[in-house]
């Protein structure tokens, strides 16, 4: 067999093993709206664990962050690993537990739903939808792109960027729409063992070709030894690096796709455990992304901008033969294919138990929901051919947006005074402040845009509570109370 068709096979090997998955969750499946966007709630800690782990792996890590170490070294692990391994865990259980607790309690199935329920106001459940969609696409067209690319540079450009594109979303729609949450979380934990896993077979295999990790290190110190020094400038300046800490450990928790999974948690132990285990695997893939962008300066030199987004796929290419090639852009595709499947669903659910039944009654949620993620399918891929900027970037124009959500999340599942008008105020303050701050309309004073849109955003959620009235005693009782309940913070 050819070296294309030795990829080939390996690649429709996976997506048919994805699709059975999805086909097998389909039949177990029940049409009910919670079994579909939910799973039914029972998600234990291996599913829940690979589900909120594989969702927050995309191309942003698998190829974004070793494009950004192909430029700067050694010092991007310090720009995120820390924070991330324990901001982010730390808020799942801050934040995410009371959520769960709610939304079981409740018996919601969205953030949108479950806002909408803590203010007793429908239409701010459209607001949050509105926040959540607009800083979802880009984030989903990240993945996509990265998936063009590495297909592109695996397949030699025997495969474009936009047939690429379009493969990834068409497979990623079908298992999805059959089979729902059961699907995307039982697909995770496979896909998840398969990136995770190939990220480190890749690294000790790619080590071992340079000659040795001691040895490939000692190269690529002797010719940039700049990658080894931390940068004092850029996104490196003290001003600069707190805010994308800042940004990067508050930021997962308010992604839309990761709460619902946290929602589809069969109990406080699986969550813990997840909790408990997500570090760990952090530094584990971090490091070799981080490693991979220093040593493809060897052998690819020269590097601008977006381009370095390719490096990873390129070691693979140059080091790996046609097997592990397959295995590579299978270990790509499934960490965007894991969150793919997330975000799509999510944003489906919302639309059609927050925004749709509004205007055309409670009929046919499930299939109005499949309709919807054809749309946004279609959307994605418009927005992927018009090639946007590195993914890095414009990840992190999505990351600073889902921050301005952070103050809502965490006030409204912690402070009763908290009101419909404050959630609102904190989110059109904190997000026309980020804007005007990406326009560079406010001074930055050697900060990133996110740290002035979270700063608006608290503001807007204080003085916006204190000055509206409180909302109704026995609305706030209804969410808060199993809440501070269970937090032993009331009798």
């Amino acid at each position: 067999m050819s070296a294309a068709s030795i990829r080939l096979a390996v690649i429709l090997s996976y997506f048919a093993i994805v699709l059975v998955i999805g086909a097998l969750a389909f039949r177990r499946t029940p049409s009910t709206a919670e079994d579909y966007f939910l799973g039914g709630r029972t998600a234990k800690t291996v599913v829940l664990f690979m589900a909120l782990f594989g969702t927050n792996i995309t191309p942003f890590v698998l190829m974004g962050i070793p494009g950004l170490a192909y430029h700067h070294g050694v010092a991007v692990f310090g720009l995120n690993a820390a924070i991330v391994v324990l901001g982010i865990p730390l808020s799942f259980w801050i934040i995410g537990y009371p959520a769960w607790i709610a939304s079981k309690r409740l018996g919601v199935v969205t953030p949108a739903e479950l806002f909408a329920r803590r203010f007793d106001a429908r239409w701010f459940g459209w607001l949050m939808f509105a926040v959540f969609f607009i800083y979802t696409v880009p984030y989903m067209v990240t993945a996509v792109a990265g998936v063009g690319i590495a297909v592109d540079v695996l397949s030699e450009g025997a495969i474009g960027f936009e047939l690429a594109a379009a493969g990834i979303l068409v497979i990623t729609l079908a298992y999805t729409s059959l089979g729902g949450m059961k699907a995307t979380m039982w697909t995770n934990v496979f896909q998840g063992a398969v990136f995770l896993g190939f990220s480190l077979l890749a690294f000790f295999l790619i080590a071992d070709d340079f000659g040795g990790l001691s040895k490939v290190m000692q190269q690529v110190h002797a010719a940039s030894p700049k990658l080894f020094e931390r940068p004092s400038d850029g996104p490196f300046a003290p001003g600069a690096w707190a805010s994308w800490a800042l940004a990067i450990a508050l930021t997962v928790i308010a992604f839309p796709h990761m709460l619902v999974r946290i929602f589809a948690a069969k109990d406080v132990r699986a969550l813990k455990n997840a909790c408990r285990y997500y570090p760990l695997a952090m530094i584990v893939l971090w490091i070799p992304a981080v490693l991979f962008g220093m040593w493809a300066t060897l052998e690819h030199p020269g590097l601008e901008g977006r381009a370095s987004d390719a490096v990873f796929p390129m070691l693979v290419l140059d080091h790996l033969g046609p097997a592990l090639q397959g295995v590579a852009l299978a270990g790509i595709l499934a960490a965007v294919m894991s969150t793919l499947d997330a975000q799509m669903l999510t944003l489906s659910s919302m639309l059609t138990r927050d925004v749709l039944p509004q205007a055309l009654g409670e009929r046919h949620p499930v299939g109005l929901g499949r309709l919807f993620l054809v749309v946004l399918a279609l959307l994605t891929w418009w927005f992927v051919v018009n090639k946007p900027a590195s993914i890095f970037k414009l990840a992190g124009v999505s990351f600073s947006g889902y921050v301005t959500l952070v103050p809502t999340l965490l006030l409204g599942l912690r402070w009763r005074r908290f009101t419909v008008w404050g959630a609102t105020a904190s989110l059109v303050l904190g997000n026309l402040v980020l804007a005007a701050s990406f326009a560079g309309w406010i001074p930055s004073l050697g900060l990133l845009p996110v740290a002035w849109g979270l700063a608006a955003a608290i503001v807007g959620a204080v003085v916006g509570s204190w000055i509206s009235p409180a909302t109704a005693p026995g609305v706030v009782e209804a969410v808060l109370g199993p809440v501070e309940r269970a937090l032993g913070r009331r009798a």
